[in-house]
Parts: C-alpha cells; sequence; structure tokens
C-alpha cells in the first residue's frame, strides 16, 4: 500500500467519499435494523394486548369494546332500535331462586357522619385532590351492584330497551349473576327510578366503599389482586359475589373493579382543587341522547367510580374519579341504587 502522500489527490478524494458512503450504510442499516426491532416488539405487544382483550381481531368490527367506539351503536339503540321481544314476566322470575332474589335484593345502612374524601397522594390525578371531610346524612345503598338478571326484570316491566350486548333478546349466558354493563348514565337512572331508588351521589359512593378512615381501597391501603376484578384478569366481568374479601368496612360488595360504577353527581373540582373547571366540561353537545333527558343532563359529565375488570389497577381505588357523557354505554359500564329513605 502507497504511504498517504503517494496517493494522488483524486484516488484521495475517492476514497474518502466510499468510506463516508460505508459509514451512512452502515448508520442507516443499524436504524432500519433497530426500527424493526421495535416493531417487532410492538407486533408482539399488541398480539398480547389482544389476546388479553379476549376477542379475536378478525371480529374488530363488530366487537363492542369502550365507549367511544360504541356510541354510535348506543344511539341508534336508544333511538331506533325500540322494543325487541325478550323473556316474559315469568321467564324473567325465573332467572334466578327466590334465595338469590332476595339476596340481590339487600341494601346496606351507611350511618350519617364525616368521612375523608379525596387524597392528597401526590402520585394521583389532579381530579381526585384535595382530600377533604365530607358530612352526610345516613341513607342505604345497594349490597351489590345491579346484576344482569335484575335488569332483565326491569326491561320487561318497562318494555325497556335492551343492552347493547343482549343477542336474541337475552342477557348474555351464563351471566345473570354478573353486573349489568352497556348502561348508560340515563338507563341507570330510569332502573333506579323504577326501583323507588336513586343513583348514589358521588360522595355517598365513596363512602359506602372506603368508611371514615381514608383508606384507599374497600379492604385497606395495599392493593391485592385477589380481591378484584381488574386489567383484564377475568377479561370480563364475574359475579358480584365472586369476591367477598373485597367487601368494604361496610360491608358493601365489588365496589372496586369488575364494572365502573355511575353516579348521580356531575363532574367538578373539589374545593381548592388546581383543575381548571373549563377542562371538566364537553366542548360541544351531541344531540343524540336519551329522549327523557334535559339539555343539562346532556352537556355535562357524570362521574364514575369503583374502576372496572378493563381499568388500570390503581384506577380501582376508592377515591379515584372518571367521567363520561349520560348517553356512553360501554361494556365496562355499570351501576348501584341508593336510598334515604329508611
Amino acid at each position: 500500500m502507497k504511504p498517504r502522500h503517494q496517493i494522488p489527490p483524486a484516488d484521495r478524494r475517492k476514497r474518502k467519499r466510499v468510506l463516508v458512503a460505508t459509514l451512512v450504510t452502515c448508520i442507516a442499516a443499524a436504524l432500519i435494523g433497530g426500527s424493526l426491532h421495535v416493531m417487532t416488539l410492538g407486533s408482539k405487544r399488541m398480539d398480547e394486548m389482544r389476546a388479553k382483550a379476549g376477542y379475536n381481531p378478525v371480529n374488530m368490527k363488530s366487537h363492542i369494546r369502550a365507549a367511544g367506539e360504541e356510541i354510535q351503536l348506543q344511539a341508534h339503540n336508544e333511538f331506533e332500535g325500540g322494543v325487541q321481544p325478550t323473556y316474559t314476566v315469568a321467564d324473567a322470575k325465573k332467572l334466578l331462586s327466590p334465595d338469590q332474589w332476595k339476596m340481590l335484593g339487600e341494601m346496606v345502612e351507611i350511618p350519617a357522619g364525616a368521612f375523608l374524601m379525596g387524597t392528597n397522594d401526590p402520585r394521583s390525578n389532579d381530579a381526585n385532590k384535595p382530600e377533604h371531610s365530607v358530612t352526610l346524612h345516613a341513607y342505604r345503598i345497594d349490597k351489590y351492584p345491579v346484576t344482569q338478571a335484575q335488569y332483565a326484570r326491569f326491561v320487561v316491566a318497562q318494555h325497556y330497551r335492551l343492552p347493547l350486548n343482549w343477542e336474541g333478546g337475552h342477557l348474555p349466558a351464563g351471566r345473570e349473576l354478573h353486573p349489568v354493563n352497556l348502561v348508560s348514565w340515563n338507563n341507570a337512572r330510569d332502573y333506579c327510578t323504577w326501583k323507588g331508588k336513586q343513583l348514589p351521589t358521588e360522595a355517598e359512593w365513596e363512602k359506602a366503599a372506603r368508611g371514615t378512615d381514608g383508606r384507599r381501597w374497600p379492604w385497606g391501603n395495599n392493593l391485592n389482586r385477589k380481591y378484584l376484578n381488574t386489567y383484564y384478569s377475568a377479561r370480563h366481568t364475574t359475579p358480584v359475589t365472586a369476591y367477598p374479601k373485597g367487601a368494604s368496612p361496610y360491608g358493601v360488595m365489588d365496589m372496586a373493579g369488575n364494572v365502573s360504577e355511575w353516579t348521580a353527581t356531575m363532574f367538578a373540582p373539589y374545593p381548592g382543587s388546581n383543575v381548571d373547571s373549563a377542562t371538566l366540561h364537553p366542548q360541544q353537545l351531541d344531540t343524540r341522547y336519551h329522549q327523557s333527558s334535559d339539555k343539562v343532563e346532556r352537556s355535562e359529565y357524570r362521574v364514575r367510580r369503583g374502576g372496572s375488570w378493563k381499568s388500570d389497577p390503581f384506577a380501582t381505588a376508592s377515591y379515584h374519579r372518571n367521567y363520561s357523557l349520560p348517553n356512553y354505554a360501554s361494556d365496562f359500564f355499570g351501576f348501584r341504587c341508593a336510598s334515604e329513605e329508611p
């Protein structure tokens, strides 16, 4: 090899161009290889998430997956679907045994007094802050979320629209004791009115869930996955009796996970909160709403509580707030009723 000073300038320039081109090619190859690796990992992760979601991606178009995707179907169901053939009164009654009906009809007395609402945890969402004391009168709340079987009797008695996931006029097979889902706030309100009750306020729900000592979950301050159905652990709802160790201090069941429960309360910042109240209100009013709702109901978010089978586990904390427009319905929305009557 000739010493560098003996290489003609033209050859030196040529070698330099080849070296630069080789360097660029190596860098490009590394970037492409890295991108392909990331895409492969991403693809595997998506496959894992699809598997956890519990359905085949081929059926994605027809599968009801989230509130934003099913709102069009819900609007059609509310206004154009009409009332479909379903159970007779006698058949709906036969869905459960007399003892099961009695169990589901239980309500729990929550005594009057103050409790700690919200949290000061710096890791929590601003909408959950600050922790503050709230005093309530005595009231009663359903021991369990409203089940598919209970909702069936309402549908029959009121000639009411069926939830979106009822096929052939009947609730999903084997899920009589699962909480009813795919119900909007409007549907939940109508059911509670039919029962002579009302949806619990956000404060009533939280006190029933966590008691007066400011605990994070109904059973205490540590998350225990064996006490609740969350984050695709079951990939669907579970019977309302499935997690007896998840009971609240008052004995109210299933207040963490399973379904995110509607409350009567419009979403607004707590006193002293740093949340801009303007961010908590819809920017545009969707006109596809339950026909009996007034303008105020149609234009305000309603609070949901308790997390769900789809939730991040930490969204199941008793102080965590979520919200949706009252016409939304999803396969992880449910509810229970409350009463101020003795």
